[in-house]
């Protein structure tokens, strides 16, 4: 659940001892007094030079010269000059420091204003984020202002919370379905162990069924729990450093698939057909043999009696990749990507049926995980291609052909 950040002057409120936050606002507003200050400063600094500079009318008199005034005083020219350069400049100085200070106050009146009315919407992201929780992520701060940067900052917001939004729904499904799988075998077990007691009659062929019936249901159960596991430890090292990082090839992990699942190839008479290529990468060898292993049991577990599987590895020195194809039932390439989606099977969500639905997630989660990608193609006719691309490891020995060897026909 989401919580809003805490002021970082609530303490020293909660305290008792209130001070000043030097907010963005204040700041933009001191630095803005500032500047206009020091500007109309150096205003009237030059005003004052250039008046006492032009103020000289009687450097080019000769010495001993007088002027009458108006008052019938007779003085020397220069004394008459500096009283007239001393009146002018206090004059400007006093009338240019009034102005100065008058501008000044309307000017920080004014920025404080304006950034205040321009982080507006910076104080909408607060509250938006302050009351969000996991019943509130549907507000939005649906900024219609200028297209600045406040409003672009507002749309990421925004965005980033349609983001958490679709998370949290993906969370509270992944949930509800593991939880109805996990829940499906072991109501079974208990169906039929309740079943088998309640029955006085029951004799040993009948508790060997009930038997039977609860390992298949722990088996499965044990199987999901393990797929829950692997896709948790996948995506916790998304974005991240890999635990372990060893160098191994695509082509002995696919192989090893292959070779477990050769009694249910033969049982529904599929006909395999492999190109194990050397395909060098770098990554942690517990994980890139369940995503070769989910890859081609999904082959199998999704095929139809008779049906087909091709299996292709390779490199080309600077990318490895894996590609395994199967006949099967058919699949619209726009449900394609809700494949990658937790118990999600056909792009259909269905819980109960074959398989823990959590396949191709795990294989995402993998890729993501060793920095390459994975895609998937429906096939004419039903069936998928899903091709796995790694960035290639340097220097690895290719072991291509003891691939195809435990690979076989």
């Amino acid at each position: 659940m989401l919580r809003a950040p805490q002021s970082r002057t609530g303490g020293d409120l909660a305290a008792g001892s209130p001070r000043l936050r030097p907010t963005l606002r204040l700041r933009l507003t001191l630095l803005n007094g500032v500047l206009l200050v020091g500007a109309g400063a150096i205003l009237v600094l030059l005003a004052w030079l250039l008046v006492r500079d032009a103020l000289r009318p009687t450097d080019e008199l000769l010495p001993g010269t007088t002027v009458v005034l108006a008052d019938g005083r007779t003085l020397d020219a220069a004394q008459w000059q500096r009283q007239l350069a001393d009146s002018a400049s206090g004059e400007l100085l006093a009338k240019g420091l009034g102005a100065l200070l008058a501008i000044s106050a309307v000017g920080v009146v004014g920025a404080y204003a304006v950034a205040g009315r321009a982080l507006r919407p910076l104080h909408q992201v607060t509250a938006t984020a302050r009351r969000l929780g996991e019943t509130t992520l549907d507000q939005r701060i649906g900024y219609s202002g200028a297209d600045d940067e406040v409003a672009e900052l507002a749309d990421t917001f925004d965005a980033m919370l349609d983001r958490i939004t679709a998370a949290f729904a993906a969370q509270k499904r992944f949930v509800a379905n593991a939880s109805h799988e996990l829940r499906t075998p072991l109501a079974v077990m208990r169906t039929e162990i309740d079943v088998t007691l309640s029955d006085d009659e029951a004799d040993t062929d009948e508790y060997r069924r009930m038997a039977t019936v609860v390992r298949d249901a722990s088996e499965r159960a044990n199987g999901l729990v393990d797929a829950l596991l692997v896709l948790a430890r996948s995506e916790a090292q998304t974005g991240r450093r890999l635990g372990r990082r060893t160098e191994c090839d695509l082509a002995v992990g696919t192989a090893n698939a292959l070779s477990a699942v050769r009694r249910e190839v033969e049982r529904i008479k599929l006909r395999v057909q492999t190109s194990l290529e050397s395909a060098p990468v770098v990554g942690d060898p517990g994980l890139l043999d369940r995503l070769a292993g989910n890859l081609v049991e999904n082959a199998v577990r999704y095929n139809h009696l008779h049906g087909r599987i091709w299996v292709r590895t390779g490199s080309d020195g600077s990318r490895s990749w894996l590609v395994v194809g199967n006949t099967g039932f058919e699949v619209d390439q726009a449900d394609v990507p809700g494949l990658f989606e937790p118990f999600r099977r056909g792009g259909q969500e269905r819980t109960g049926a074959r398989g823990s639905g959590l396949g191709l997630s795990i294989v995402r989660a993998v890729c993501d995980a060793h920095g390459g990608t994975v895609k998937v193609l429906a096939q004419p006719g039903g069936g998928l291609e899903v091709t796995v691309t790694l960035p290639c490891a340097d220097n690895l020995p290719a072991v291509a052909a003891s691939a195809k060897r435990r690979a076989g026909p």
